[in-house]
């Protein structure tokens, strides 16, 4: 079976960019999607379409097709407590900014005692990425999470 709209992937990733790996999924559970759903970048949707189990491939993505382009106005204060991810933040780090459309990853770019300066840019924005891909399973989407617009099961969603 063939990656298309309506078909659940399962499927291991290498993440890497020029500076070299980034992440791998290798170390947990493979990742499992629902094709034609948000949740992965446009330029790796469009990498596995027509693609089946078994295949492996390498994709470099521009930006515009990964996490875009930084954007300037992205800098904001936030206060402390609505930051998870470390109770001590120092710049650099990474941490979860619950905000109204789900949590969201920001880096910490001047911490202060109530409030920090934090970049809502996406860590990887701006950056061409590498993903070496291993397809590990296609198959049909159940009407099930059709309906609810992810896949269920192993390294999907189980609501």
């Amino acid at each position: 079976m063939q990656i298309a709209e309506k078909t659940v992937v399962q499927f291991h990733y290498d993440l890497s960019d020029a500076d070299g790996p980034i992440e791998s999924s290798r170390e947990h559970e493979p990742v499992l999607y629902l094709h034609g759903q948000t949740g992965l970048i446009d330029g790796l949707v469009e990498a596995m379409e027509g693609r089946s189990a078994g295949e492996s491939f390498s994709v470099t993505i521009p930006p515009e097709k990964a996490y875009g382009q930084p954007r300037e106005d992205a800098l904001q204060k936030v206060q402390a407590k609505y930051l998870q991810g470390a109770k001590k933040w120092k710049p650099g780090m990474i941490a979860v900014l619950q905000t109204e459309q789900g949590p969201r990853q920001v880096v910490v770019v001047k911490p202060g005692l109530s409030q920090i300066l934090v970049d809502t840019n996406h860590p990887l924005a701006g950056r061409e990425l590498t993903f070496n891909v291993e397809i590990l399973d296609v198959r049909a989407a159940t009407e099930e999470e059709l309906a609810h617009g992810h896949a269920h099961g192993v390294g999907g969603h189980n609501h």
